[in-house]
């Protein structure tokens, strides 16, 4: 198909009493849960046509046909939306969408919407399995257990530090409260700064190179977007203290991941946990892999058992909005037809 020129179709369709729409699944999750969102949404809409892939490489034999694409952001293709000439509606099975929305061949016409609000609890306590695992040094423990060695050294605390969450929406909101509960200092960090439950004090998101020296575990929680990308490099690192940690579960462009790794080899900062990274699936050969001061989670903050549960009503509301043709009181829209203005 590489080779047509697909011309995308208006949004505005009312599904009431015309064919049902084509949907396809596209998520690289286990087939298991593929095919839990596919049993779910037929229980409640039966008249669906769903096709399910597990890659970006197999939608071929279903994409030209397909009207909604369900996915998760990374990895998504350009080809997958260049070839999709029917496509009016892509939900997101993530909060992120910058791998969405950026791609080049994405119609003006098709409608994005997020799952949001969601994450918290998940995506917290990945965060806080991260600080654990860096202040006790957990990768030391795994190491010594695998050699069957005998070693033992003091752990640092969480309670009596100071955390720096860099982005303050929902998932840093349910955060601060745990990590005040540990008796933690918590600085929230914001393009948008406001007084927030649970921050001991908020600075602009211009002030990281300020605030750095004082934190000793700094969070993203940030979205990628052009003002965040790389926000978390050179400088920052240098302000840091030795002895201070980073943890990453926003979006690995966030972090010049370049400059993390001198950072970590030149022991600017004592180690970080990394959920995500600006190319998944990590290559094989990239040097944090075998960093002893890091430990790496495959995308799996907000990867949790019961998750296509809690994304079901948004999933399914969102359906009959786009049944009804009642495509704006869709909720979490965070990409609107070019058609719509504003």
């Amino acid at each position: 198909m590489a080779g047509h020129q697909l011309v995308p179709q208006a949004v505005d369709c009312d599904y009431t009493s015309a064919a049902m729409p084509n949907l396809l699944i596209l998520t690289e999750v286990q087939e298991s849960m593929r095919a839990r969102y596919k049993a779910m949404l037929l229980d409640e809409f039966p008249q669906l046509t769903i096709n399910v892939v597990g890659h970006h490489t197999l939608v071929e034999p279903y994409i030209a046909d397909t009207d909604i694409l369900l996915c998760f952001s990374p990895p998504m293709a350009d080809h997958v939306v260049r070839d999709a000439p029917k496509l009016k509606w892509i939900q997101a099975l993530g909060t992120g969408v910058d791998n969405i929305v950026d791609l080049p061949s994405l119609g003006k016409e098709v409608v994005v919407t997020n799952i949001r609000g969601i994450h918290g609890a998940p995506v917290s306590e990945a965060t806080i399995a991260f600080m654990l695992s860096l202040a006790r040094d957990l990768p030391r423990s795994v190491r010594a257990q695998e050699k069957s060695t005998w070693e033992r050294w003091p752990s640092q605390l969480l309670a009596g530090k100071t955390v720096g969450i860099l982005g303050v929406g929902l998932i840093a909101e349910y955060l601060a409260p745990i990590c005040k509960s540990l008796h933690m200092t918590v600085v929230g960090i914001s393009g948008s700064p406001r007084p927030t439950p649970a921050f001991d004090r908020m600075v602009h998101r211009d002030d990281l190179v300020k605030v750095a020296p004082e934190l000793d575990f700094l969070i993203a929680l940030t979205p990628l977007s052009p003002e965040t990308r790389g926000i978390i490099g050179e400088k920052v690192f240098a302000a840091m203290k030795p002895s201070a940690f980073l943890v990453n579960v926003a979006r690995g462009g966030v972090v010049d991941e370049p400059a993390l790794f001198k950072a970590l080899e030149a022991g600017q900062i004592a180690g970080a946990g990394l959920d995500v990274f600006s190319q998944e699936p990590l290559p094989g050969d990239n040097p944090l892999w075998k960093t002893k001061n890091v430990t790496i989670f495959s995308h799996l903050g907000g990867y949790s058992e019961g998750y296509e549960n809690r994304a079901m009503p948004t999933i399914a509301g969102n359906m009959q909005k786009f049944l009804a043709g009642d495509l704006k009181s869709m909720i979490n829209i965070v990409r609107k037809p070019a058609s719509w203005g504003g």
